[in-house]
């Protein structure tokens, strides 16, 4: 799902109850800029959710060059968080860019950067804790 708002392009990824948005732009200079809910995306400490964030850019490589990407991700855990992001950032690049090989790049290396996680948390039924989870039956 993507809107076209003048020269950019906004995407958005799920992964269980977090939402990421990303919107694209051409950058001013050759860099590219990824923020994460207006933080730079250097500051993700643990290093491979840092790693993860970054692949959709490397597997791009040139295409990714000179964009300015900002991601607003809400709701979910902290690792929940960094996959949507991922997502949306490969999504956009993708639907910026307007490249089928690169989307068979990206489809061959991880189908999960561009097609969203489907599963979610089954809801709790009655006669026990959790969803699937009952009381032990005794026979005697």
């Amino acid at each position: 799902m993507s809107k076209k708002k003048g020269k950019g392009s906004t995407t958005k990824a799920k992964k269980k109850c977090a939402v990421a948005r990303a919107r694209v732009t051409k950058s001013k200079t050759d860099e590219t800029k990824i923020r994460i809910n207006n933080k730079p995306v250097e500051l993700i400490q643990p290093i491979a959710l840092k790693r993860m964030v970054y692949e959709p850019i490397e597997l791009a490589g040139e295409s990714a060059k000179g964009l300015d990407i900002n991601v607003t991700v809400k709701g979910g855990g902290f690792v929940s968080q960094a996959i949507a992001a991922r997502g949306a950032i490969a999504k956009s690049i993708v639907e910026y860019r307007h490249n089928d090989t690169l989307k068979e790049k990206m489809l061959a290396y991880d189908r999960l950067l561009l097609v969203d996680n489907p599963r979610r948390v089954e809801s709790k039924k009655q006669l026990g804790p959790k969803a699937r989870k009952k009381k032990q039956k005794s026979k005697r």
